[in-house]
């Protein structure tokens, strides 16, 4: 199996969301490679209303059964951020490193499975294994996996192998999200009668200054749970960013309205319901500012997955690459609330995302040697 090729041929596929297009011809891609690894296919065309409204969208699962061993479901996606800037969509190869748009995150770790399901399709494996390859993983995929788990069964005390990891390192935690539109209203005026208005983007700068303080605070906030010294942090660290400010008609009019987008990342100890006040209680604090939350989305946070199958992927990992270790990652999904909390099972992950590949970001790559090393770890892992 080439799976360099298969790299290449996946990369040249613009499966970006939005829009979100190509994803039938990714699927109908993939689906012969995981035939002749010996497992049962079928591509799942998710009903619009189990995609927010999105049509297009086609997940394909696969599965090797072996009913009288543990569950283990192996996690993919196969959409990417949009690019712009460079040529995102045409491979290129350079010393050892395959770019584009999507190689490490999260494309290279589908060939990798790939070749591990290949060297081990005569074996006998420890584990009763099924594949998910989903979409809109970079936008939300909340609904589509509720709707694809009835074809997953059984997922009580399933293992989650989450593909879209980092590597290196097993991945065991990752942080809560909660992401908030908060529109400020003011009273829109000429310019020159301003005394007249009330003016949002101003009252805005308010808010501002207020959440940049509640920042500070949040900043300060670490877990007991380690991160990956290539993060430059020694311990997942709670998170306040104020990511987008949009207000305003046109430069001489008073503006009746200005949106501020707040993202806050949770660390496991930290809880949404306390997040939020937090939040909600600093804006209430500012005075004479009309505002409202027009906009709210959030994922819950996890404790840790330390089962003794995470320590078993780490001494593998070491024995292949001389590199371990458990930490916890700096980024959030839809997948571990859903897996956890929902279908009651168990979420871990390694890929072949690397701090350096510089993903959702220009000249994005991966290592070829760690698409081969996850290969090898997978297939051991397996067997």
């Amino acid at each position: 199996m080439d799976y360099l090729q298969i790299l290449k041929d996946l990369v040249a596929l613009d499966t970006s969301v939005p829009p979100g297009n190509h994803y039938k011809e990714a699927m109908d891609y993939l689906e012969p490679f995981f035939q002749q690894c010996g497992f049962l296919t079928q591509q799942i065309n998710i009903p619009p209303e189990q995609a927010e409204g999105r049509n297009g969208r086609v997940n394909l699962i696969c599965r090797r059964a072996n009913p009288s061993h543990p569950r283990l479901i192996f996690y993919a996606h196969i959409d990417v951020v949009p690019a712009q800037g460079w040529p995102a969509f045409k491979p290129r190869l350079d010393e050892g490193k395959l770019y584009g748009r999507g190689a490490a995150d999260m494309k290279g770790a589908i060939p990798a499975l790939l070749l591990a399901l290949e060297k081990g399709r005569g074996c006998n494996l420890n584990y009763d294994i099924s594949v998910i390859i989903t979409t809109d993983e970079e936008d939300s995929q909340a609904s589509q996996l509720r709707y694809i788990s009835q074809f997953l069964q059984p997922l009580k005390g399933a293992y989650f192998f989450d593909l879209d990891s980092n590597f290196g390192y097993v991945s065991i935690a990752n942080l809560g999200a909660l992401q908030m539109d908060i529109m400020v209203k003011g009273r829109s005026v000429h310019s020159g009668l301003s005394h007249l208005g009330e003016n949002a983007v101003e009252k805005a700068a308010l808010m501002l200054e207020a959440l940049m303080r509640l920042k500070n605070r949040v900043a300060a906030r670490k877990s007991s749970i380690l991160t990956h010294p290539d993060t430059g942090l020694d311990r997942m660290t709670a998170r306040l960013n104020i990511n987008m400010i949009e207000g305003g008609l046109k430069v001489n009019i008073v503006p009746d309205q200005c949106t501020i987008s707040i993202d806050r990342r949770l660390i496991p100890e930290e809880n949404l319901t306390e997040a939020r006040k937090e939040i909600m209680d600093t804006l209430a604090a500012v005075p004479d500012v009309n505002w409202e939350i027009v906009k709210e989305f959030s994922i819950p946070t996890l404790p840790p997955c330390n089962n003794p199958i995470t320590d078993k992927l780490a001494a593998i990992l070491k024995e292949v690459t001389g590199e371990s270790g458990k930490y916890g990652e700096m980024g959030s999904g839809d997948l571990a609330n859903i897996v956890v909390n929902e279908w009651g099972a168990l979420e871990f992950g390694m890929g072949v995302i690397r701090t350096e590949s510089n993903i959702h970001g220009i000249n994005e790559f991966v290592y070829l040697k760690d698409i081969e090393d996850l290969a090898e770890i997978i297939y051991r892992f397996l067997t």
